[in-house]
């Protein structure tokens, strides 16, 4: 049997995936102009979806896209639970929005043209086990000044996993002026002097929905918590260290850069701290 086509938004219409055409134009192609969101589903219903799309809206008041309702792709990325038969299911849904095709310039279109918005969903698929922990390495942050974007201009993100991969390892933490301070597609944790510590919000770091949920759970479960720099060197003598993201969801770190961490085993604070996740994700859904 031929496997069959998805069915994806573009740009206000439901279609099969192949019938997709991207204009060669179009700013997200030429110049990566453009930002994204993951939201993943429980059983068929979102987790933090709201703080998705309010981020989403954030970026585009950043880039100065115009003509996107954010909040509206919220029935949207439903739908297409429906159309896909996952409904029901675990899955993941990608959303993204580019300023739309014009005139190739470095400035904005002169006048201004519709943002092109494609969104697709899938079934969700594990990456790693958090009973049994993943490995990471560290690299030099060569990425821009305005990573609390989230723009769809990955490629210092893509090489830094590439790394990561060739080296068996799974992600990769950036290490800016000392500080690590987030992973290529997670948000970094560590736990030091009984303390568990995420670099401070700021322009260098994307303001993640899984940060903010994990330090709501440091709350309800009364650890100590703090927004710190999180030193390179730090990591040697942290009793824990792990990420937190939408598809990792809360994953212990058990090796960086070759060396193990608490003996290579999951610490307590991060199996607690993604059981406490799991049953928020899943008591809303």
């Amino acid at each position: 049997m031929a496997p069959v086509t998805p069915t994806v938004y573009f740009n206000g219409a439901f279609v099969s995936k192949d019938e997709v055409r991207i204009s060669p134009d179009d700013r997200g192609f030429l110049f990566a102009d453009g930002l994204y969101e993951v939201a993943r589903s429980y059983g068929g219903r979102f987790f933090e979806l709201d703080a998705h799309l309010h981020r989403l809206a954030s970026g585009l008041a950043a880039l100065e896209i115009h003509g996107v309702e954010a909040h509206a792709l919220g029935g949207v990325f439903t739908t297409l639970l429906g159309l896909n038969g996952l409904d029901g299911a675990d899955a993941t849904v990608y959303a993204q929005v580019t300023r739309g095709a014009a005139p190739r310039t470095h400035w904005f279109p002169t006048t201004p043209v519709p943002p092109t918005v494609y969104a697709e969903c899938k079934p969700f698929a594990p990456r790693g086990d958090p009973q049994v922990g993943i490995a990471v390495i560290t690299v030099p942050d060569i990425r821009w000044s305005r990573c609390d974007i989230k723009a769809v201009a990955l490629l210092p993100n893509c090489l830094a996993n590439q790394r990561a991969h060739a080296a068996g390892a799974l992600e990769a933490i950036f290490i800016r002026d000392g500080v690590a301070i987030e992973a290529t597609s997670s948000s970094f944790f560590a736990v030091v002097d009984g303390e568990v510590r995420t670099a401070p919000a700021s322009n260098y770091i994307l303001p993640s929905i899984s940060r903010a949920v994990v330090l709501r759970l440091c709350d309800e479960a009364g650890l100590p918590h703090r927004e710190t720099p999180v030193f390179a060197e730090d990591l040697t003598r942290a009793t824990e260290l792990f990420l937190a993201s939408t598809t990792l969801e809360v994953m212990p770190v058990v090796q960086v850069d070759g060396w193990p961490v608490r003996e290579a085993i999951p610490g307590p604070v991060a199996t607690r701290l993604h059981e406490m996740f799991r049953a928020a994700a899943t008591r809303r859904a």
